[in-house]
């Protein structure tokens, strides 16, 4: 399964959070984690891009990642809005309620191919 998650704040809160999922040993465990880069002219190294990519594997813990996710939001100034996207449905966390972390736990443990609702945009 791959996971895509953004980050209101730019480039340097994506960093930010890319570093803190690649230090928790639970989130390492089941997923790949990754900041993709844009390929740019032949000349020249791509861009970051604006996402950070989760691949997962059968070891892949969706309420550790939530739990680390909302941990870091905590240690961010202005807590950042974050929006994870798995397929067609997107969760936004704004507040990093237990609602949001219940949501984005259910939207991340369905089977492949159920989405839920082609489409869908929870967490708002």
């Amino acid at each position: 399964m791959r996971v895509d998650v953004q980050v209101d704040g730019g480039e340097q809160e994506l960093r930010s959070l890319y570093d803190w999922l690649r230090q928790d040993a639970a989130v390492r465990r089941g997923a790949h984690v990754a900041l993709p880069q844009v390929p740019s002219a032949p000349d020249h190294m791509g861009t970051l891009a604006d996402v950070l990519q989760l691949v997962t594997d059968n070891g892949w813990s969706a309420a550790s990642f939530a739990l680390a996710l909302s941990t870091w939001r905590q240690t961010r100034p202005g807590r950042r809005s974050v929006t994870v996207r798995r397929g067609e449905t997107t969760v936004i966390m704004e507040n990093g309620s237990e609602t949001e972390l219940n949501r984005l736990i259910e939207v991340l443990e369905r089977p492949a191919g159920d989405t839920g609702g082609a489409g869908d945009q929870e967490g708002r």
